[in-house]
């Protein structure tokens, strides 16, 4: 451990110890910027020594505030740096692990630990950031000398602290087998102060290991070590402080056996004491560079069945043999036996192998089934082999895996002082960087800067190219692995495609790709379902990407705005590739019926609510009166999404659970619908909110219904043209309609084009808009203001207090958008937003008159009334999702088999869809009235 309690006091020295020159360049300020990944994360990458050595060569560094930093802000201080928010001024900013992509500044230069070198999925969003705002980066993981070994890393010290941590972690795996251990007294990495105080611990534990205080029951205690570079080092330093003996790995059956248990076993396992090649059994080191695949490995036979923990600290390279696969840990496992805690107070463990400590956190790599890193403070989880899965237990067969990915900030003043000391000499050179310049003007780069350099100037440099490859490559083979059953394109990442994406996955065989352009969004999606994988798609992009997409699938999902499905219908009929939707079919989409069926296939439309549920529910009525023999009079609908009662407490009654610009928007639609044989035609402009009446059906919930679009095209889709009334409309609480007019005569739902909204336009506030759209000079006083206002509305009190309460006459400035109605509807999102905890409701209503050949009439009412779920899905996205999940699985499935452009009309569509939502809460009730 000498190196570890010495190391920090030796002298920086960088240039002068190393010999590197120290280019000065007089617009050079170097930033730390202060770590933000994680709450854990307390480690810098320099010093104040460090930065003592900087400031004093003449250069100016700025640190970022940050009490979550274990050195201190004032140590910096006193060594010369300027403690600041903004680093903007810096050319070079360094930090230890990724920054957030919306904190990145446009044309620095930045060195960071980024993980994008093997295209890790999680981090291709930060790298296209990186390209985007042409920033150059440096990775530290890519500073390696000429016999590439990395020349600046932490690796010592994730050694250490993963060590401790796997140590106190058996203490507490034995304690949940039955058994008390020294290894109880060793806490967690980060309890210590420093390493000294952690080897103080593993010590005194190995002081009551050593006088034969380890139960007998449990046999002797063997680790196995991979990996000789730093990392295996620097665990093998703490592992020694135990008493402990090392042997070769043949000689550890021996020992597992029949070993001291005064004493803790180990051996560290080189490549060749495991890895053969599969025609002979031999390992030739030059065969194995150049042939990896004709190698496998061993030690699932030869060295696993006498291990009780594993000390993992190499990286799997594909094409090489993995140590430990799903079925080797089944078998290491089988044997085990029973395990009753309550038989026996001695009881003999299930199974030997016990633990598994890979400090490489390489998920999915030598150990197949370590698929997710563990955290510092999850720091354990259990492996069960048997059925496959990882849960948090400590108890019962499986085995225990610690897999953290930063272990270094567990000890981080220490890992601090370490990494600067390796940093150092090389920032001499950083310095000189100009990310502005193109990277091969910079001549003052040596081969480990230069090599380092993973993009620049908006593009990856050449040695990096690959990455690009290796992400579509990826995204290829994760589509390609899709089952035969199903592969399903879902197009966007919104509230509805939580339902759509819970339904679908329930069936393991159907895999599913998510696209979307908003990367946060659908990183949280994805996250609570299986068999998913996310895509980044801008529609408005990348046309080829989405061509791709869609050729690799079977079926797509399209829950985007309904302005893209025209674009992802052609694509889909170019592919032959199935589509559904949840939307209204427009014409420009029915106009593409006939190629559809060309192409041979399904694009099923408007199944989700309004339109979707209201049309089954009318078809449902609708064909069990012509199986009667029966005339339908009449056919009226109303559907809303409201916030539930208990949340409608704002003037307007109404929160937003789609687009607030298109709610706002279908006030001034016209409408046309049949009323008593007579058409009623209502003109754009928001005539309908005059035809508002009263809803009587659910007294309680006191609603209004406002007309809504072309009713009488449904005698034709629903073949009921002897009706003599078709009514289809929308429903809100009673007086919305009066105060939507209010908002429709101040000018404030004008989808026009403003001179006074355009980007040349100066900034104008609320107060400035609205006396322009009054007619009043901006200067008028507030009080003019008002009372214009207040003669605009009609002198309404009502619609008064809602313009004060949504705050339009402030002077607050206007966030432009394209026109007004988009302006005002931006403002009053955030006041018609749906609060933590909040829920909303969807109402339906069908009423349907039926003439029976008697002459007897009789009105079916269905009825739907969804809440949604605090803290789960919404009714809308409920009532909307679920309903196209179920059509999408029955094309799948071959139940719907019709082609072309269809909609859920006919009984072997509606009836399946209608019987399957009532298992996820979607349930109608019926009554009739006779007259």
């Amino acid at each position: 451990m000498f190196w570890l309690l010495t190391h920090k006091s030796r002298a920086i020295g960088c240039c002068l110890r190393c010999g590197h020159p120290r280019y000065h360049h007089h617009k050079a300020v170097l930033a730390l910027r202060r770590e933000d990944i994680n709450v854990w994360e307390r480690r810098a990458p320099l010093a104040p020594r460090h930065v003592k050595e900087v400031t004093s060569a003449g250069y100016k560094v700025l640190v970022q505030p940050s009490n979550r930093r274990a050195i201190h802000e004032k140590d910096y201080r006193h060594a010369g740096a300027i403690i600041q928010e903004d680093i903007s001024e810096a050319s070079l900013i360094i930090g230890v692990k990724s920054p957030p992509g919306e904190k990145l500044i446009p044309q620095k230069t930045y060195a960071f630990f980024s993980h994008t070198i093997k295209a890790q999925e999680a981090n291709m969003p930060l790298l296209d950031t990186i390209i985007e705002k042409e920033i150059r980066l440096i990775d530290y993981e890519k500073m390696v000398d000429s016999k590439g070994t990395r020349v600046v890393a932490f690796g010592q010290w994730a050694g250490v602290a993963g060590m401790i941590n796997i140590l106190h972690g058996l203490g507490l795996r034995f304690l949940a087998l039955g058994h008390h251990t020294p290894f109880m007294h060793i806490g967690m990495a980060h309890n210590y102060r420093n390493s000294a105080q952690a080897v103080q611990a593993v010590r005194d534990c190995g002081y009551e290991i050593s006088l034969g205080l380890m139960p007998k029951s449990i046999g002797p205690v063997t680790f196995v070590f991979t990996g000789t570079g730093n990392v295996s080092k620097g665990a093998q330093e703490i592992f020694t402080e135990l008493p402990c003996e090392f042997v070769e790995p043949h000689e550890l059956q021996g020992v597992f056996q029949s070993g001291d248990q005064s004493k803790i076993y180990c051996t560290v396992l080189s490549r060749h004491h495991h890895v053969v090649r599969k025609s002979d059994g031999k390992y030739d080191a030059v065969d194995y560079q150049h042939h990896p695949k004709l190698y496998t490995s061993r030690f699932s036979t030869d060295i696993a069945p006498y291990t009780t923990c594993l000390v993992n600290g190499i990286y799997w390279e594909p094409d090489t043999p993995r140590l430990l696969n799903r079925s080797d840990a089944q078998n290491l496992l089988t044997s085990a036996k029973d395990f009753d805690s309550a038989s026996d107070g001695c009881p003999e463990l299930p199974h030997r192998f016990l633990a598994i400590c890979d400090i490489s956190a390489d998920t999915g790599g030598s150990i197949e089934f370590m698929t997710e890193c563990t955290s510092i403070e999850m720091p354990f989880c259990m492996y069960d082999a048997e059925q496959q899965v990882i849960h948090d237990s400590l108890e019962g067969n499986g085995i225990l895996m610690c897999s953290i990915d930063n272990l270094p900030a567990q000890l981080p003043i220490e890992a601090t002082e370490y990494f600067g000391d390796k940093l150092c000499p090389y920032l001499w050179e950083m310095l000189t960087s100009d990310a502005k310049q193109p990277l091969e003007k910079e001549n003052g780069f040596t081969p480990i800067i230069r090599n380092a350099v993973i993009a620049s100037n908006g593009s990856l440099t050449p040695k990096f190219k690959y990455i690009q490859k290796l992400r579509a490559n990826r995204e290829s083979a994760q589509i390609r692995s899709m089952s035969a059953k199903g592969r399903v394109l879902l197009l966007g990442s919104g509230y509805v495609s939580g339902p759509v994406l819970d339904y679908i996955t329930r069936d393991t065989d159907i895999e599913v790709t998510v696209a979307s352009a908003l990367e946060d969004q659908l990183e949280k999606l994805i996250s609570n379902y299986n068999h998913t994988t996310p895509v980044t798609l801008d529609m408005t992009k990348d046309g080829d990407k989405l061509s791709s997409l869609v050729k690799s699938h079977d079926l797509v999902i399209s829950l985007l705005p309904m302005a893209f499905h025209p674009m992802v219908m052609k694509e889909c009929i170019k592919q032959k590739v199935n589509m559904v939707t949840a939307s209204y079919q427009t014409p420009e989409m029915e106009e593409m019926h006939q190629s559809a069926l060309d192409a041979g296939i399904t694009i099923l439309n408007e199944v989700g609510l309004d339109p979707g549920i209201d049309h089954m529910l009318a078809m449902k009525r609708i064909d069990e009166a012509k199986e009667q023999g029966s005339t339908v009079e009449s056919y009226v609908s109303f559907c809303g999404g409201l916030p539930a009662p208990e949340c409608s407490d704002n003037p307007i009654g109404y929160k937003f659970s789609w687009s607030p610009s298109g709610a706002l928007i279908n006030t001034i639609r016209p409408a046309t619908y049949l009323k008593d044989g007579k058409v009623i035609d209502i003109a754009a402009g928001g005539a309908v909110l005059d035809n508002a009446s009263p809803m009587a059906f659910f007294p309680g919930f006191n609603l209004e219904g406002i007309p809504n679009r072309n009713s009488l095209k449904y005698a034709t889709s629903y073949g009921i043209q002897s009706a003599h009334t078709l009514l289809r409309g929308t429903l809100r609480y009673k007086g919305y309609a009066n105060t939507i007019k209010g908002f429709n005569k101040l000018g404030l739902i004008n989808p026009d084009p403003s001179l006074l909204l355009s980007p040349e336009a100066p900034p104008i506030t609320w107060r400035e808009l609205m006396c322009n759209l009054v007619g009043i000079a901006p200067s008028s006083s507030f009080a003019s203001l008002q009372e214009a206002v207040y003669d605009k509305i009609g002198r309404d009190d009502h619609r008064m207090s809602t313009v004060m309460w949504l705050g339009i006459l402030e002077d607050k400035p206007v966030q432009k958008e394209q026109n007004i109605l988009q302006t005002f509807a931006k403002h009053i999102e955030p006041k018609l937003a749906y609060a933590p905890g909040e829920r909303d409701l969807i109402v339906l209503r069908n009423d349907v008159g039926i003439r029976y050949t008697s002459g007897q009439l009789e009105t079916k009412h269905d009825s739907l009334v969804v809440y949604g779920d605090v803290g789960g899905f919404s009714a809308m996205a409920k009532t909307v999702g679920y309903p196209c999940a179920v059509g999408a699985e029955m094309i799948l499935d071959g139940e719907i088999s019709t082609k072309g452009m269809i909609g859920p009309l006919t009984k072997d569509i509606y009836q399946p869809i209608l019987d399957r939502i009532k298992t996820e809460g979607i349930v109608y009730t019926s009554s009739s009235t006779f007259s």
